[in-house]
């Protein structure tokens, strides 16, 4: 099976405009999002997918692959539906499924997307999976930038919504607390039928892309990681990643080797 990672990344965010090209540790976000991706290696390919020359130029400057895309997409999953159907002609491969991984998750681990790439091995009938991690605090809970996904009993979603869910007004005990992380694989057929079928009420509502796969009966299968990552939604959300990248030891594999690329290129 072919699959095929696409980080769908724009400028124009109305939360932190520019986000993708936002330097830390001497590296564009986008470019943190790209090579601990490329540690993965139970990718085919990986592809950026972007509407902003300025991000397209950046990846194709450290030797990744880029692709435009349309400026009215409003959501990840129709932008790398459309990249989709672009790298398949550009590169004349049939693409079996595709792992999203959104461009603001530079504390994303290898084992995440392998643990999605497992999931869809072991069940092959399962269309679309979404990554997702307990909640620990009540800050985090309540924060509207965490997207929260409440479960059946079979681990499917039921809904996605950035107010806390589960309610907590009227239960005393532990209640479930689980949030969406930026890391989706869908077969194919799936990704392109999101960008054909009709958006949805609680899709806008929410401003959540899963919403509309499941108010058109399309079921969404959760699986838990337990590494602990944080994205960035805000400008504030950098003075907590930023000092974990710091520490992490996959980083200093890729900017090691980004310091080797440059000095080889002045030589």
């Amino acid at each position: 099976m072919n699959f095929v990672c696409i980080i769908p990344a724009r400028m124009a965010s109305s939360r932190f405009p520019g986000k993708p090209m936002v330097e830390f540790l001497g590296m564009p976000m986008i470019g943190h999002v790209y090579y601990r991706t490329k540690l993965c290696d139970c990718l085919s390919d990986i592809w950026v997918a972007t509407c902003d020359r300025e991000i397209f130029y950046y990846i194709e400057s450290i030797g990744g692959k880029a692709v435009m895309t349309s400026d009215t997409h409003q959501r990840a999953s129709d932008r790398a539906a459309e990249a989709v159907l672009e790298i398949e002609k550009m590169t004349g491969n049939h693409i079996d499924f595709v792992v999203l991984v959104q461009g603001d998750e530079p504390m994303l681990h290898p084992e995440m997307i392998n643990k999605l790439v497992a999931t869809i091995q072991r069940d092959t009938v399962l269309q679309i999976i979404n990554l997702i991690a307990k909640i620990d605090s009540q800050e985090e809970f309540e924060n509207a930038n965490v997207v929260k996904v409440v479960l059946g009993q079979q681990d499917f979603a039921l809904y996605f919504s950035r107010e806390p869910i589960p309610s907590r007004k009227k239960y005393m005990g532990d209640i479930p607390m689980w949030k969406q992380l930026g890391f989706i694989l869908f077969s194919r057929e799936a990704l392109l039928k999101y960008a054909q079928i009709t958006p949805t009420p609680l899709e806008i509502i929410e401003s959540i892309d899963m919403n509309r796969f499941l108010e058109h009966g399309i079921k969404v299968k959760a699986v838990p990681t337990t590494h602990r990552i944080f994205g960035v939604d805000v400008p504030k959300d950098l003075q907590v990643v930023e000092p974990l990248l710091q520490k992490d030891p996959l980083t200093k594999k890729y900017l090691y080797a980004k310091k080797i690329l440059i000095v080889e290129r002045k030589v």
